[in-house]
């Protein structure tokens, strides 16, 4: 890569970073102060869920001006309202008003993965385009888990966290202003929101695989920060150990993000989901038959952490592969879609367990969804798309 597109990149790649920084925040951050003000477990919960409400309100909504107005303009929009909402929680401590703040930066930040990840997608080489991927889920996730170190500042001022966030979004937001913009491949299909479902109906039809992996991870890591406490406390686990044993999970994805992606481009994503996905099942089956050990827990956390923590990314890839390049914004909205999905389901079916299935791990119902993953990535080998086979659609 040249320099500016080498500047281009790591430019993209902090904003990602500083997206799932505020991600990382606002979860365990609203929670406590929900907890401490006496707000019901239920609502805590529903609250939570705005973010990714966001991103499925906005998600068939956002292809149509990406393709008018180009990329630079969407993360400029997306970052300054997640700056904006961000900056104003401390201004008026209310329950639907904070929510309303919590959907609009699901938006902001679906904007602002939407446009870079199919901004980096599409100047990626293919031999390099794991890689690149895997860089922006590891920044991504670096963000994420510095995120929770703000809930600290509670103790100092409860505006605090909001109003240093905020100036740290603003600060990466800035750079933006550096980029020169660029607009994706032209598409026949028209740019309406007509348009953009019969490109949905493309992608799902040639790519539907690749979503798969995108869904499992937002159910993973949904079910493991929304369940696993619960859990934990209920099953005499402990709430000490739930600190030692999610960082365990976030350390493993993060050291071997960028290993993992680079497999990827040299093996094939196919043959690299297949194996991690297989051995995420067998890691959290283990940790079934583990639960009295807090050591066997943690080490089946972070070789967890070390496979699967790489899905979200690899999925990207995966899609990427499948598709030409004009359909690329469309192939990675309904990544953010099935992400949001898995997001939103994997606490509601991991709560149901929990309450129903008792004497029976919750770790099973991650390693039950891990497996269905693999079957389907086993038996599906798809060919992708060809310009022919498009044009006949």
């Amino acid at each position: 890569m040249n320099f500016s597109i080498k500047l281009r990149f790591w430019i993209l790649v902090g904003i990602v970073a500083i997206s799932g920084f505020s991600q990382g925040m606002l979860l365990p951050l609203i929670a406590i102060i929900f907890e401490q003000d006496g707000v019901s477990s239920s609502m805590n919960g529903f609250h939570a869920t705005g973010l990714y409400l966001g991103i499925l309100i906005a998600s068939p909504l956002m292809e149509a001006p990406l393709r008018r107005f180009g990329y630079k303009p969407i993360i400029l929009i997306g970052g300054l309202a997640v700056a904006l909402s961000l900056a104003l929680f401390p201004l008026w401590k209310i329950f639907w008003f904070w929510f309303i703040l919590r959907l609009v930066i699901g938006v902001g930040d679906h904007m602002l993965h939407f446009a870079t990840q199919t901004w980096i997608t599409s100047f990626s080489p293919k031999e390099k385009l794991g890689r690149n991927i895997s860089i922006y889920g590891l920044f991504f996730g670096l963000g994420f888990a510095a995120g929770p170190l703000m809930t600290r500042f509670l103790e100092i001022n409860e505006s605090m966290p909001f109003i240093i966030s905020s100036a740290i979004s603003l600060a990466a937001w800035l750079t933006v202003w550096l980029l020169k913009n660029e607009k994706p491949e032209h598409d026949t299909e028209s740019t309406s929101f007509f348009g953009t479902m019969k490109r949905f109906g493309k992608v799902f039809k040639y790519a539907w695989i690749a979503f798969l992996p995108p869904f499992g991870y937002g159910f993973l890591e949904a079910s493991l920060h929304g369940n696993f406490p619960v859990y934990a406390i209920r099953s005499g686990i402990g709430v000490s150990a739930v600190a030692i044993l999610l960082p365990a999970f976030a350390a493993g994805s993060i050291l071997f993000q960028l290993p993992l992606g680079i497999l990827s481009d040299k093996l094939g994503r196919r043959p690299v989901l297949i194996a991690i996905t297989l051995s995420g099942f067998i890691s959290f089956t283990a940790a079934g038959f583990l639960e009295e050990s807090i050591t066997g827990l943690f080490i089946c956390f972070f070789i967890a952490g070390m496979l699967v923590g790489s899905t979200f990314s690899l999925g990207i890839s995966y899609m990427a592969d499948l598709l030409p390049k004009q359909l690329l914004p469309a192939g990675n909205l309904m990544c953010g879609i099935f992400f949001s999905f898995g997001s939103i389901s994997g606490p509601f079916i991991g709560g149901i367990a929990i309450e129903l299935l008792e004497g029976i791990s919750f770790f099973y119902v991650i390693s039950t969804m891990l497996l269905l993953i693999f079957i389907a990535l086993v038996a599906v080998r798809p060919a992708g798309t060809s310009q022919h086979k498009l044009n006949s659609i």
